[in-house]
C-alpha cells in the first residue's frame, strides 16, 4: 500500500486506526512492558546502593532489551506500546469528544509551563533513583500511580494502602486530557531513561526541509512533543519524538519519510513490522 498516492484525509484515517489497532493489541495482551522495564531500572540502583551485584534477571533482560530496540528504532514503544500512553490517548480523545459535543474550547497548559513540565520527568527519575540507591524505594510502597493503574487493569479494586498512588493517577488522568502525552512528557520515567539513549537515524522519520512550504510548521504544530524533524541526512534525532506518526499525514507536501529514502512510501507496513519485531521480542521475554 503506497499511502502517499492516498488524499491527506485518507492517509490521516489509515494511519490513525493502525495506530489504534496496535495500540489495542498491546494494551489487552501485552500490558506489562512498562512495568517489567522499569523494575529493572529500580532493581539496578538498589543493588548498586546495597553494594551488591546486579545480576541479569528478568526485569534487567527486558530493560536492556527495550532499551536496545528504542536506540534502533527510536521510542515506537512509547508511540504504539505503552499502555500508560496508550490510556492517556484514549483519555485524550475522549475529553476531545466531549469539548467538541458542548462547544466548548478544551483547556490547554501555558505554553511556558510546557516548557518548564518537560524537565520534571528527569527529577522524578533522579528521586527514584536515589531511593532505590538509598534502600528506602520499598518504604514508598503505595505512592506509585503506575502500580495503582497495574491493579486496576488487571481488575484489582483492592487498593488499601495505596491511597497516594490513586490521588496522583487521578491527577495525571486530568492533565492526560487537558494535554497530549501529559504523562510521557512531563513524569514518565522510562520517558527520561528513552529521552538520554542516542537513536540511529535510519529509521527515525526526517523530512525533505528544502522543498518545504515557506513558514509551514504543520508538522510541529501536531507533534505531541511540539518537536521540529531531523532534515536528511542529519543525525540530530530528538529523543522526545514517539514515533507516532502524525506528522506523515499532515504534511501537505509528504516531505515527510523515513530515515532510509527507500522505504519513502511504505512507512504503512513498516510501522507494522515494528510493532511485529516488538510483539516478537516481548513473545519471547515471556511478557
Amino acid at each position: 500500500m503506497d499511502i502517499h498516492n492516498l488524499t491527506a484525509k485518507d492517509r490521516k484515517k489509515i494511519y490513525t486506526r493502525l495506530r489504534a489497532m496496535i495500540q489495542l493489541m498491546y494494551f489487552v495482551f501485552i500490558p506489562s512492558v512498562y512495568t517489567a522495564a522499569f523494575a529493572g531500572v529500580k532493581y539496578i540502583f538498589t543493588r548498586i546502593g546495597a553494594g551488591e551485584k546486579v545480576g541479569m534477571t528478568s526485569f534487567v533482560t527486558v530493560l536492556l532489551v527495550i532499551c536496545l530496540y528504542t536506540m534502533v528504532f527510536g521510542r515506537f514503544f512509547c508511540g504504539f506500546a505503552c499502555t500508560f500512553g496508550t490510556f492517556g490517548d484514549a483519555l485524550r480523545a475522549l475529553y476531545i469528544k466531549v469539548c467538541k459535543k458542548r462547544k466548548k474550547k478544551p483547556v490547554k497548559i501555558p505554553e511556558k509551563a510546557v516548557g518548564i513540565l518537560c524537565y520534571m520527568k528527569y527529577l522524578v527519575l533522579l528521586l527514584i533513583v536515589l531511593l532505590c540507591y538509598s534502600g528506602v524505594y520499598g518504604k514508598a510502597q503505595g505512592t506509585s500511580p503506575w502500580d495503582v493503574f497495574s491493579m486496576i487493569h488487571a481488575g484489582n479494586f483492592r487498593l488499601g494502602g495505596y491511597g497516594i498512588g490513586l490521588v496522583v493517577l487521578i491527577l495525571l488522568m486530568a492533565g492526560m486530557c487537558v494535554q497530549e502525552r501529559f504523562f510521557c512528557r512531563f513524569f514518565c520515567p522510562m520517558g527520561a531513561v528513552f529521552s538520554l539513549l542516542p537513536v540511529l537515524p535510519f529509521f527515525a522519520l526526517h523530512r525533505t526541509r528544502k522543498n518545504c512550504r515557506k513558514g509551514c510548521k504543520a508538522c510541529a504544530k501536531i507533534c505531541p512533543s511540539q518537536i521540529g524533524l531531523p532534515t536528511d541526512g542529519s543525525w540530530e534525532i530528538s529523543g522526545d519524538c514517539f514515533q507516532c506518526q502524525k506528522c506523515i499525514d499532515i504534511c501537505p507536501q509528504k516531505h515527510i519519510h523515513c530515515g532510509i529514502r527507500k522505504l519513502k512510501g511504505n512507512e504503512f507496513w513498516f510501522t507494522i513490522l515494528r510493532a511485529l519485531i516488538l510483539l516478537g521480542i516481548c513473545l519471547r521475554l515471556g511478557l
